[in-house]
């Protein structure tokens, strides 16, 4: 589904809980999180910081915003341990709900805390083949020149299923949280992630050279089984708005004025959307070489949304000559791979610049306080007269010690003021 790259707060994955069982005494526990999170959610700070991203999302940014999502280091600052709840279900709704109270309590960043509870949709999805799955390490494909054995992606969704846990859900958090259904069906669309799935890094790197047409035939079969399931999403009325506090591709939120479309008439469509392409697997391929055999066919895919947000982990400033003339590219990706003041002449003032500092400094063996305050110095310094976001993301451990979170938002927070005086 989501796989590692999941929402901070995360939407999703509830309706891969097996046991649905919420026993009353759990009930009582989620409601008290609830009653938290809505006590949170209606500060005045939730506000402004909801204008704030509103005004970055439009290229009106006033200062620079900031966000820190430990992504595998919740476990170690929420570990199941602590839990209070046992089933299934009642154990990952209390995990989101803690996680918002950390936001919104300790963390210090400018995420919004949102009066909401989400759920998502009960669904099946195949994938392109037989073999080709988002957790089989082995290639899938391994005749390029036959494709008979691919077939496009399909989702199945359990309206009944869906039905049952929205209504546990509002029967939970009754006079708590307002429960809303909302899915987020995809992480990227970059098609290579899918690519790489299907053939293998290594095969791919050498079918570059000894089967480019081929290639060629594998990366048109992707873009129009992407458009296919695009279409398939807005027919049956799957897709859900993401202009609110909805975590887009790499880094940053959706809030926005510019979304939905002007003629949205209640049923979101691909052009009411946000979206994110990126091609981090084939960063080794040369500028010359991802235009050829990539942007060539997202670019039909992309013209299909809103807005775009545009890279993950690639150096985009290598190839942002290729993508400064697509027109919907709101929010690009600035990775510690990129050349940043490359890419702030670049963008200006007329893109989001997403900052992804190293990830490195919290979860080095020591926290860093003076390497941390460096490297915003730098963020900051290069990215002069950018609607800057910084996004601190992307480590895998931050030892055990939440308050290296805490203490970078701090310190992100008063060099931008210092910068910003």
């Amino acid at each position: 589904m989501n796989d590692h790259h999941d929402q901070p707060g995360n939407v999703a994955l509830d309706t891969h809980v097996a046991d649905l069982t919420i026993t009353p005494t759990e009930r009582e526990v989620l409601r008290k999180l609830g009653e938290r999170v809505m006590a949170l959610s209606t500060r005045q700070i939730e506000a402004e910081k909801k204008v704030l991203w509103t005004r970055q999302n439009t290229l009106q940014a006033s200062r620079p915003l900031i966000l820190c999502d430990p992504e595998f280091s919740w476990r170690e600052i929420i570990p199941d341990s602590s839990l209070e709840c046992t089933h299934g279900l009642a154990r990952h709704w209390e995990h989101r709900l803690r996680k918002e109270i950390f936001w919104g309590e300790k963390m210090g960043d400018d995420r919004v805390v949102e009066s909401r509870f989400t759920v998502g949709w009960v669904y099946k999805r195949t994938f392109w083949g037989p073999d080709a799955s988002s957790v089989n390490p082995q290639p899938a494909l391994r005749d390029l020149n036959d494709l008979s054995g691919l077939q496009f992606q399909t989702i199945t969704v359990d309206r009944d299923a869906t039905t049952a846990i929205v209504h546990l859900a509002r029967e939970v958090f009754d006079r708590v949280l307002p429960v809303k259904l909302r899915e987020q069906w995809y992480w990227s669309l970059g098609l290579t992630r899918e690519l790489i799935k299907l053939r293998g890094f290594a095969q791919f790197l050498k079918d570059v050279k000894e089967n480019p047409q081929g290639l060629h035939n594998l990366m048109a079969f992707l873009r129009d089984g992407t458009l296919d399931l695009i279409t398939f999403l807005e027919n049956a009325g799957l897709y859900s708005l993401n202009n609110e506090g909805d975590y887009i591709g790499s880094g940053g939120f959706g809030w926005t004025t510019q979304l939905p479309a002007k003629d949205y008439q209640g049923t979101a469509r691909a052009k009411d959307l946000w979206v994110l392409f990126e091609s981090q697997d084939t960063k080794g391929l040369t500028p010359e070489l991802f235009d050829e055999f990539v942007l060539q066919y997202q670019k039909p895919v992309m013209a299909r949304f809103g807005l775009v947000c545009y890279g993950c982990c690639e150096p985009i400033s290598e190839r942002w000559h290729l993508l400064k003339g697509i027109p919907n590219i709101r929010r690009v990706s600035v990775s510690p791979t990129c050349d940043r003041a490359k890419m702030a002449a670049a963008l200006q003032d007329k893109y989001v610049y997403s900052c992804r500092p190293n990830p490195a400094i919290l979860q080095a063996n020591v926290f860093d306080e003076s390497a941390a305050c460096k490297d915003i110095r730098d963020i900051l310094e290069k990215a002069r007269g950018c609607n800057l976001e910084i996004i601190m993301k992307d480590h895998d451990t931050i030892h055990n010690d939440p308050s290296r979170a805490i203490a970078w938002c701090k310190i992100a927070k008063e060099e931008i003021a210092r910068y910003y005086k």
